[in-house]
């Protein structure tokens, strides 16, 4: 079983975190299995909504402490708990603005490690423009916490005018740190920015790029949110159906993007080795006596994973068959959505195609790149 992910949502009280999370339900698939982890009293009534949720599958509440204090060692086994009682497809962990990022995503990375159960997909901060007066402390303690933040999301900023919101930039800025940022549409976020792509995401959806990652859902909403992110999609076709992508080239474009630039890439890959992910010393697992396979490339802020999926492409192919294999059009052995975020799309686009980031590892093969800016 690959690790469950796991979200945190941090922020003050009154920041907005509940608001994201309610908006972020209905852009799930309706199988997908979201647990919740809480660990402060909020409005009973939006609670309520939460725990009603059909795409709730558990909330659990740790109180009386703060999360990344006394209640630390709890962590672990209320994340055991929702796992064992459960059995989510991913973990969202609400906390107050007390709890410190660094300290949360540490706990997460060493439970997960000694477990393999969990998987830190991402830390998003949520502030409040309307009250926030900004880091005040720009000391190494504060910037150590920040760099543990993945993504601030401005919450309440349609109730201020622009020089308090720059005022929150400019205060970000200060600790000198590439930090992710969107601002929210009174409390919604696009499900592509705030969550990775993971293994039940894509079953769930039924076809894995075209709707996972190829974000046809709230295309409505997207549209009076377009500005905030710029989403670029990229195929990688070839008529080799035995070969995959070049993973030198593509972990090399992993490693390159900036966390204020790129916020997520999502892809599903062929490849003919288990590529390795960052934080992992083991690659991927796969599928034997296939000649390639099927994985889920996540990135995240700097970080990614490989998780590898079965399907019915990864089964070998005898040579009796490969007359009827070269005989259809050209194999997708790349799909890949790049969320970046703005002013940044057509930059990437252009750097993509000259540095040949996506290709096939055979360099003598026929292939096809196409990029399209989506949003």
């Amino acid at each position: 079983m690959p690790p469950i992910p796991v979200t945190v949502i941090t922020g003050f009280l009154g920041s907005g975190k509940t608001t994201l999370i309610l908006n972020l339900i209905p852009q799930l698939p309706k199988t997908y299995k979201l647990a919740l982890l809480k660990n402060e009293f909020g409005d009973l009534e939006i609670d309520s909504q939460l725990a009603s949720s059909s795409s709730i599958s558990g909330v659990k509440e740790l109180l009386n402490g703060c999360i990344c204090c006394n209640l630390v060692g709890q962590l672990g086994d209320a994340l055991e708990t929702l796992r064992k009682d459960v059995s989510p497809d991913r973990i969202v962990v609400e906390t107050s603005g007390s709890a410190f990022p660094a300290t949360l995503a540490m706990e997460i990375n060493r439970h997960g490690r000694e477990t393999d159960n969990f998987i830190l997909d991402g830390v998003i901060v949520v502030i409040d423009v309307e009250n926030w007066k900004g880091y005040e402390d720009t000391s190494y303690t504060a910037k150590m916490q920040a760099r543990y933040t993945d993504l601030i999301v401005f919450n309440k900023w349609e109730l201020v005018d622009e020089r308090r919101y720059e005022d929150c930039l400019d205060r970000i800025g200060d600790l000198e740190l590439q930090l992710a940022n969107v601002k929210s549409d009174r409390g919604w976020v696009d499900q592509s920015v705030l969550l990775g792509l993971d293994s039940a995401l894509a079953k769930a959806n039924g076809s894995m790029m075209d709707r996972v990652i190829g974000h046809e859902d709230n295309h409505d909403h997207a549209e009076d949110h377009q500005g905030e992110v710029e989403v670029l999609s990229l195929t990688l076709s070839s008529r080799n159906w035995s070969q995959g992508v070049n993973l030198e080239a593509l972990e090399k474009f992993l490693t390159s993007a900036p966390k204020d630039e790129i916020y997520r890439i999502k892809a599903v890959i062929e490849a003919s080795r288990p590529p390795a992910s960052s934080i992992s010393t083991s690659p991927a697992e796969s599928q034997q006596g296939t000649k390639t396979a099927k994985y889920i490339l996540n990135w995240a802020f700097g970080r990614w994973t490989f998780t590898h999926i079965d399907t019915p492409q990864s089964i070998h192919v005898e040579d009796s068959s490969r007359k009827e294999i070269d005989d259809r059009s050209n194999e997708h052995i790349l799909r890949m959505t790049v969320i970046l975020a703005r002013c940044e799309a057509e930059k990437w686009k252009k750097r993509i195609e000259t540095e040949r980031y996506c290709r096939p590892e055979n360099p003598g093969e026929k292939s096809s790149l196409t990029i399209t800016r989506v949003l």
